[in-house]
């Protein structure tokens, strides 16, 4: 680890400075400085050195953060990052803690004594952070990351994964769909990173592990831009892509439902139903899909999912009119939602109900589809009760208070298993 300690010292130089100078040419003393680290780190996990390894990852990361945006010029240097590190390493919170520095450092500063010193810093902290002053430390946690995954190494890995995240948190950077596409990601944020990096972390770790489900929820959090919503549909499409090559069709089928890849999600869906499901129920796999498509509001990804399913599946023949009455009652409601005519969409219902009722949920997205397209006033109480009750509830009218703010044209924010 001694020769590790060399490597960081000798990166650390001219990101240490401060000042002014060649910016240019400091940037490229800091990369070739965070290369020799890498190279450094790679060859001790190849070695075996696994733990020495992930806390030398996790030191980079926060003692850049130390040296570049805390210290005062005239103490950066990394024996100081390191003591200050040693001091919060079992309590973070104290590093903006006014006792950790006076009595560590006393006199050195007589600023720290003034109060809201340390609130100013973290503040300072966070806008440094958000104006990409981290591209380095983000990108070595990425590359860390999938070297730790190379040698199975799940929990460093995830670890390192989740400080990529936090990174990105604290950019200023809008989601948009360019931002996620891997050109404009890194000229927008000043990272080689973008939706398919995301995803190839989420691909790589363990399905069944704890830290897959919160790293997935963190970045569809990230990934919504603090609007509340359920995460950018990009995002939402490769990790439906993960899970379908995992045959994890359920939760597959629910990222589908949250992007606009209608085509993808048709075709998951006729290996889903060819694979797992009855041949009499084919088409109850697309009548759901294309429900609850509607119940988000997203008519054309329903549209194209009804259209390239019945055309693939091998146990549907080629319509409309087809010789299921579920698919020519989903096939009849696309034209009426066109439309918008009530007694179209209420005539619909009452024809097909035999067709309807042989899934008890159908009519619950009938209704809620009723309401956003022809104009139905909702229910005002569900007809169950109970904890079953509150989870239609929850589907059902969770977008309603959203709905009045963004119109008809967002999508509404129902939950769909």
């Amino acid at each position: 680890m001694a020769a590790e300690q060399e490597g960081l010292k000798g990166s650390g130089g001219g990101g240490a400075g401060g000042g002014g100078g060649n910016n240019s040419s400091s940037s490229g003393r800091n990369r070739g400085g965070v290369q020799r680290v890498e190279g450094k780190l790679r060859a001790s996990v190849e070695k075996g050195d696994y733990y020495e390894a992930h806390q030398m990852y996790r030191t980079l990361f926060f003692r850049s953060h130390i040296l570049l945006f805390i210290l005062p010029t005239s103490m950066r240097n990394w024996y100081v990052a390191d003591t200050v590190l040693m001091d919060i390493r079992f309590d973070p919170t104290k590093l903006f803690a006014p006792e950790t520095w006076a009595r560590k450092y006393p006199n050195k500063n007589a600023k720290w004594e003034r109060p809201g010193y340390f609130k100013d810093l973290r503040n300072t902290s966070d806008r440094y952070m958000s104006q990409g002053k981290h591209v380095e430390a983000r990108e070595l946690m990425y590359s860390g990351a999938l070297l730790f995954f190379s040698h199975n190494q799940q929990n460093s890995a995830a670890d390192l994964s989740m400080l990529v995240l936090e990174s990105l948190e604290k950019s200023d950077a809008k989601v948009t769909d360019e931002l996620l596409d891997s050109h404009t990601f890194t000229a927008q944020l000043g990272c080689a990173l973008s939706a398919q990096n995301l995803a190839k972390v989420f691909s790589l770790m363990d399905p069944n592990s704890p830290e897959r489900v919160a790293f997935v929820s963190r970045a569809l959090k990230w990934s919504s831009g603090g609007s509340g919503k359920l995460g950018h549909p990009k995002l939402h499409q490769l990790l439906a892509i993960t899970l379908w090559k995992e045959q994890n069709y359920c939760e597959s089928r629910y990222h589908f439902l949250h992007s606009t890849d209608g085509e993808g999600c048709a075709n998951m869906l006729v290996e889903y139903s060819s694979s797992r499901g009855y041949r009499s129920e084919a088409d109850m796999f697309v009548a759901q899909a294309v429900l609850q498509f509607l119940c988000l509001k997203n008519k054309t990804s329903a549209l194209v999912v009804f259209t390239t399913y019945t055309q693939k599946h091998p146990s549907i023949e080629r319509g409309p009119p087809f010789v299921q009455p579920l698919l020519n009652f989903i096939w009849f409601l696309l034209l009426a939602v066109d439309g918008g005519k009530l007694t179209v969409f209420t005539v619909l219902c009452e024809q097909y109900q035999p067709s309807l009722k042989r899934d008890p949920m159908y009519n619950e997205y009938l209704d809620r589809i009723g309401q956003l397209f022809f104009g139905v006033p909702p229910k005002q109480t569900s007809s169950y009760g109970g904890l079953l009750g509150n989870l239609l509830n929850s589907l059902m009218v969770a977008g309603e208070e959203e709905d009045a703010e963004d119109g008809q044209e967002d999508s509404s924010p129902i939950e769909l298993d």
